[in-house]
């Protein structure tokens, strides 16, 4: 067992490294670089997984996204098969507000998101409105998107309620008009 100080004092450093946020900017160095108009323009598809807060796989999807720009303005509009034969629609408007930064809009996003883009990466910030029960909750949604290499985007999310992890997303997103890395 451990004495009270050593566990107060692990305790502590733990919190502190919790604490400690990796910021987009780290990644700023890296390659392949992200341009944001040019891999969310055209046909895209994603393959993705729901997991609940324990780290369990509850559902699985697929998504066609048509991606565009005009007049600066990018629109992805997503639509989503889940395992369940549950479908669903999210069309995000995203707006370029200063160099790597946007804000993005969508109907089940209260407010406005922020998203920023460095290296190979883009770090979108928001709170999504979902269903739940007779009614709906409000979670916030961290997403940290990788480009791995020309036309793969790996994409992570973590969402969250009052500053708890209450589930996750991972999922793979590829450009139709890309060939698959060897």
């Amino acid at each position: 067992m451990l004495p009270v100080r050593l566990f107060l004092a692990l305790l502590a450093l733990s919190v502190a490294a919790g604490c400690s946020q990796v910021r987009v900017s780290d990644y700023s160095d890296l390659e392949p670089r992200m341009e944001l108009e040019e891999f969310f323009t055209g046909t895209l598809v994603a393959h993705g997984v729901v997991k609940n807060r324990g780290g369990r796989v509850i559902r699985t999807f697929n998504a066609d996204i048509a991606a565009h720009w005009q007049d600066g303005e990018g629109t992805l509009d997503e639509d989503f098969v889940f395992d369940d034969g549950e479908r669903d629609r999210r069309v995000w408007t995203l707006t370029p507000v200063a160099q790597g930064r946007y804000t993005g809009s969508a109907g089940d996003v209260v407010g406005e998101g922020r998203l920023q883009v460095a290296g190979n990466s883009v770090f979108l910030d928001y709170v999504l409105r979902v269903p739940y029960g007779d009614g709906t909750v409000d979670v916030r949604v961290d997403d940290r998107m990788y480009l791995l290499a020309p036309g793969v985007l790996l994409n992570e999310s973590i969402m969250s309620k009052f500053g708890v992890e209450v589930g996750s997303i991972l999922l793979v997103i590829l450009r139709q008009d890309h060939q698959a890395p060897r």
